[in-house]
């Protein structure tokens, strides 16, 4: 009998971090990581995200907002500062 894998849960720390930090470069500079347009985030995805944390925060952002999920990180959002 094979078991089944464990499905991966997400990172909360990672969740509420993206709903946090702010992009600290380029046109959207200052904006929140999670309010980052969509198209901004494909074209990133096409260029090759940055290495590091940053690059990690900008693909699971790319891959919450192409599948749909954003409404999951509107209960962390609400403690968030706003975006100008």
């Amino acid at each position: 009998m094979s078991e089944i894998p464990a499905q991966p849960s997400p990172d909360p720390e990672l969740l509420i971090k993206l709903t946090r930090t702010r992009m600290p470069f380029g046109r959207y500079k200052d904006r929140l990581i999670i309010d980052l347009p969509e198209p901004y985030l494909v074209w990133l995805s096409q260029q090759g995200f940055p290495k590091g944390e940053l690059g990690d925060m900008l693909r699971t952002v790319y891959e919450i907002k192409l599948n749909g999920l954003e409404y999951l990180l509107k209960p962390l959002r609400k403690d968030a500062p706003k975006c100008r």
